[in-house]
């Protein structure tokens, strides 16, 4: 039986030592796996030289052993040593950074391509090259131009990759009128949504055109077009102040034994979230220098429209966010500027966007606010929605025109505009019955001033 040589069983030493792991166990079954890996590797001759080919013999041997879970999972084991071992410069090359250029950033896919026998599967999974359509130079350069002009386009830039795939695979529609181009591409799959990004990427590659010749009109998206899109969509769902308080309790009771103070740092982003309306994304790039203890104030930076804004926080807010930076600084946490907020002890690194939202989703389910299971109910970002519903129907209790407030709300939010903000307010029966106390109250002193001038 073929074995790891000893300086293999060395380099796996040391790359578990250098990762983090919950549970005790885990080196142990990992090092079993990556030895096994090892020898195969041995046993092929590959010696540094790991090819695709070989990695595809090693799927398939695993493929017969294992069931198709546990092959996923070993996998990504094994992608994550081989990284590991590329950035130390123990190897040259790591096949799997050729696979994922070629068939995509998901490795699952991949490997279920590789063991499968249809040689099709894998090169169905092929991306074609970005902007490689007929009109793709025409989206190239005005991707480019808006960049110039300070625009991220982040999102239309992957609309009009959507619509250059498309085009992509119908070549022989070359030739054809822009309008026709875009029906063709809702009919591919229609509904009110694809309906939409067809009409908005066909305006916008029209305006792309007509910067370019004056005599190309301008195609319009429609009537009605982005409403039904918009009916599509899940509505936000707005918090009751009782759920607000439930959640912050599941937070606080969070099980976490390893981590303790893991049910503070939940809480201390769900207040950032509700009494902020901080975005996932704007909490989960939060750095140590962002927070400012004297002036009561955070730094939101790169947000989503390249706008820095500086909240000032609400005393309960910033109460809790001084508790969580003690407990941070007693786990031995980096208090560089440019260090994550939210820093992990137990990973020495800060957490994601993805991971963030999975726990906090969690903090929702604990709380009975959302079902057990499923991508339905309430979300996170509607801790975002309900600020705005809480702080307008609030203004009203207090007697503050609500009107003369937004541009101050559209500020602290980071929206571009006032309209951006009135998309997050929903009208709720409460929300309407204090508007109608305002309008009753109004109409009240107006008939006795008008009664007064008689």
């Amino acid at each position: 039986m073929t074995r790891a040589s000893s300086v293999d069983v060395k380099l796996i030493g040391r790359f578990l030592r250098a990762q983090h792991f919950r549970h005790q166990a885990t080196p142990k079954n990992y090092a079993a796996t990556l030895r096994n890996f090892c020898a195969f590797l041995t046993k092929h001759g590959s010696g540094a030289q790991l090819t695709v080919s070989i990695l595809q013999e090693w799927l398939k041997e695993g493929s017969l052993k294992w069931p198709a879970h546990i092959l996923y999972h070993r996998t990504l084991l094994i992608e994550r040593y081989l990284k590991w071992l590329r950035d130390q410069g123990e190897i040259k090359s790591n096949p799997f950074e050729e696979l994922h250029r070629q068939y995509g950033s998901r490795t699952t896919p991949i490997v279920r391509a590789l063991v499968s026998e249809d040689s099709n599967v894998l090169q169905q999974l092929r991306r074609p090259p970005p902007f490689g359509s007929f009109l793709g130079p025409v989206m190239k350069d005005h991707v480019a131009h808006m960049r110039a002009l300070g625009y991220r386009y982040g999102t239309t830039e992957e609309l009009l990759l959507r619509f250059d795939r498309f085009l992509q695979r119908h070549p022989e529609l070359s030739g054809v009128a822009l309008t026709r181009l875009v029906e063709h591409w809702n009919e591919e799959q229609p509904s009110p949504s694809r309906l939409f990004d067809a009409r908005r990427a066909g305006r916008i590659v029209s305006k792309a055109m007509h910067r370019l010749e004056p005599r190309v009109p301008i195609l319009p998206i429609g009537d009605g077009v982005a409403r039904a899109a918009r009916q599509q969509h899940r509505a936000a769902y707005l918090y009751t102040d009782d759920e607000v308080r439930r959640i912050l309790q599941a937070a606080l009771a969070y099980p976490s034994p390893k981590a303790p103070w893991r049910p503070i740092w939940l809480f201390t982003m769900l207040m950032l979230a509700y009494c902020a309306g901080l975005r996932g994304g704007e909490i989960a790039r939060l750095k140590f220098g962002d927070v400012d203890l004297r002036d009561e104030t955070i730094d939101i930076r790169e947000t989503k429209f390249f706008k820095h804004r500086r909240l000032p926080l609400a005393p309960g807010v910033m109460a809790a966010l001084k508790h969580y930076l003690s407990l941070r600084e007693a786990a031995g946490a980096p208090t560089s500027p440019d260090s994550p907020l939210f820093w992990s002890p137990q990973r020495s690194r800060g957490y994601t966007v993805g991971g963030i939202r999975l726990v906090l989703t969690d903090v929702l389910r604990r709380a009975g606010v959302k079902p057990a299971r499923g991508a339905v109910g309430p979300r996170i970002h509607d801790m975002r929605h309900s600020m705005v519903s809480h702080r307008m129907r609030d203004w009203y209790k207090a007697g503050i025109n609500p009107q003369s407030k937004l541009a101050y709300l559209a500020t602290y939010l980071g929206h571009k505009d006032i309209r951006s903000t009135l998309v997050y307010l929903n009208i709720t029966p409460e929300l309407l019955q204090e508007a109608s106390e305002r309008f009753r109250k109004s109409c009240a002193v107006t008939l006795q001033t008008t009664e007064g001038m008689r």
